[in-house]
C-alpha cells in the first residue's frame, strides 16, 4: 500500500502541510486543504511534509532511507486492521 515512491512524492510535496492519508484501503498524497473537501472527505493522516523531514533527518535522504520508512509505514498501516 505505502511504497517509496508514496514517500518521495510526499517528500517533494510543495508544502509542510501536504500529507501522506489513507481512504478506503488506498494511501496518497494529498495538500491538507484536500483533506477538508468531498473527495477526501474521512481519510485518515498517516504523515505529513514536515513530520516525514523530521523523521528523515533531511529533506534530501538517500533511496535507502525512503524504502527503509516506506516498509515501517506500510507494516503500521497494515497492522491498523486488526
Amino acid at each position: 500500500m505505502i511504497n517509496e515512491a508514496l514517500v518521495r512524492e510526499l517528500l517533494e510535496a510543495a508544502d509542510d502541510d501536504s500529507a501522506l492519508v489513507l481512504l478506503e484501503g488506498r494511501a496518497q498524497v494529498a495538500d491538507r486543504s484536500a483533506l477538508d473537501g468531498d473527495d477526501l472527505r474521512g481519510a485518515a493522516v498517516v504523515l505529513t511534509r514536515a513530520e516525514l523531514v523530521d523523521r528523515l533527518g533531511t529533506r534530501y535522504p538517500a533511496p535507502q532511507d525512503l524504502t527503509l520508512v516506506a516498509t515501517s509505514l506500510d507494516d503500521a498501516v497494515g497492522k491498523l486492521g486488526g
